[in-house]
C-alpha cells in the first residue's frame, strides 16, 4: 500500500506489522522477537554471572596462594645486610626490601654484569646509594674464601646473613672441587661462607642467619655413603631434596652451636615461584614447560610474594626464641622427621667441614 506526501512527491511506506491492514503473519512475528532478545538478556546476564564468579574465585585463590605477608616496619639504618644470589628472583626482591628499609646492601653474586643492573635499579627504585655488589661462586670453594676475607677486611659490621643463591635439578655437573653441584652450590657453599662470616655475625650481635630451603626437603636423604653420587645413577630430584634437607640440619646445628651468641638461625620454604630457579625443569620437560606456562602464572607465587617469608625470618622482632625452627608463609611450621634428627645434623656438620676443609667451626 502507497501514501503520497500532500506537500510533494514522497512515499510514505507503513512499518511492517502496524495499522490495522497489518497481515497477520507480521503481527505474529513480535512475540517470537521479543522471546529471542529477551533469550539473549538471560544469556548475557548468566555468562555475567558466571564471569564474576570465576573471577572472584581466581582473586582468592591467588591471595591464598601470595600466602603470609611481613608486616614489619623495621628499619635497618646503620645495619650490613649480605644476601647470596641477589640479583634475580626473590633475592633481587629481598635486596629492594632491605635496601628500602635504609640497609647497607651487600649483594653477594656469581654474574657482576647482571648483579651490577640489578643493583642500580634498586639503588634508583629505593633511593638508597648503599648498594653495592661482590663477586661470590658458591660452586668454588677459593671464591667462597676469598669473599668472606674481603668482606671481613673492609665492613665493620654484619647483622643479616641471608643464604638464599641455589640451583634446583640440574644435570650432574661437578664443581671445581669435584663435588655435585647441587650440594655444592646449595649447602657445601653457604656452610663454609657461613662459618667464615660467623665472628663478624657475633661481633654484630643480635644477628641472624636466614637459609633459605624448600619443602622438597621432605622425603630427602643425606646419603653419607654417596653424597655426590658416584655409587648410585644420579637423579636431580633425589639431588635437590638431599641438598635442601642438608639446609634445614644445617640451620638446625648452627643455631645448637650458636646458643646464647646473639646470633639466631632461620631457615625456610618461599614457596613455589615463577623464577629462573626451575629452568632445568622446563630445559628437561619442555612440553611439561609449555603445558604449564599459563597454570603457572596462576600457581605460583611472584618474587615479591616468594621472599616474604625471608622478610619475616630476617625482620620480625622477638624470633631469638624460634632460633633452628623452619618457617613458611610467615609462621613457624613443622619440619618433617628428617629435618629433626640431631644426630644426622651433627654428622653433617663434621663431614661439610670436612669435605671444605675447615678445621674450626662454629
Amino acid at each position: 500500500m502507497k501514501a503520497e506526501a500532500a506537500g510533494g512527491g514522497f512515499l510514505v511506506l507503513p512499518w511492517p506489522g502496524a495499522g490495522a491492514g497489518a497481515g497477520s503473519g507480521a503481527g505474529a512475528s513480535d512475540p517470537e522477537v521479543q522471546e529471542v532478545l529477551e533469550g539473549r538478556g538471560g544469556l548475557l546476564l548468566k555468562a555475567g554471572a558466571l564471569l564474576g564468579v570465576t573471577l572472584i574465585c581466581v582473586a582468592v585463590l591467588r591471595r591464598w596462594i601470595a600466602g603470609g605477608v611481613c608486616h614489619t616496619s623495621v628499619r635497618l639504618d646503620g645495619k650490613t645486610v649480605v644476601i647470596t644470589g641477589a640479583n634475580t628472583g626473590i633475592g633481587r626482591e629481598t635486596s629492594k626490601d632491605l635496601a628500602r628499609r635504609g640497609a647497607r646492601v651487600v649483594m653477594a653474586c656469581r654474574d657482576l654484569a647482571r648483579a651490577e643492573l640489578a643493583a642500580e635499579e634498586i639503588r634508583k627504585s629505593t633511593g638508597n646509594g648503599n648498594v653495592v655488589i661482590r663477586h661470590l661462586d658458591l660452586a668454588s670453594l677459593l671464591s667462597v674464601s676469598t669473599f668472606a676475607k674481603e668482606f671481613i677486611e673492609s665492613e665493620d659490621r654484619l647483622d643479616i646473613l641471608i643464604n638464599n643463591a641455589g640451583v634446583m635439578m640440574c644435570p650432574k655437573w661437578l664443581t671445581e672441587d669435584g663435588f655435585e653441584t647441587q650440594l655444592a652450590v646449595n649447602h657445601l657453599g653457604h656452610f663454609l661462607l657461613t662459618n667464615l662470616l660467623v665472628p663478624k655475625l657475633k661481633s654484630s650481635a643480635p644477628s641472624r642467619v636466614v637459609t633459605v630451603s624448600s619443602i622438597a626437603h621432605r622425603g630427602g636423604r643425606i646419603d653419607f655413603d654417596d653424597l655426590f653420587f658416584d655409587k648410585r645413577p644420579y637423579s636431580s630430584l633425589q639431588s635437590y631434596r638431599q641438598s635442601k634437607l642438608a639446609n634445614v640440619l644445617f640451620s638446625r646445628e648452627l643455631a645448637r652451636r650458636l646458643h646464647g651468641s646473639g646470633v639466631s638461625s632461620f631457615c625456610l620454604h618461599p614457596g613455589v615461584i615463577r623464577t629462573e630457579l626451575g629452568r632445568h625443569v622446563t630445559g628437561w620437560f619442555p612440553l611439561l614447560g609449555a603445558l604449564l606456562s599459563l597454570p603457572s602464572v596462576m600457581l605460583m607465587k611472584t618474587p615479591t610474594q616468594g621472599c616474604q617469608t625471608t622478610l619475616h625470618c630476617a625482620l620480625t622482632p622477638g624470633l631469638d626464641g624460634q632460633s633452628g625452627r623452619y618457617f613458611s608463609d610467615c609462621e613457624e611450621k613443622e619440619v618433617a622427621p628428617e629435618g629433626r634428627d640431631d644426630a644426622v645434623a651433627r654428622k653433617l656438620w663434621e663431614e661439610s667441614a670436612r669435605l671444605v676443609g675447615l678445621k674450626d667451626t662454629c
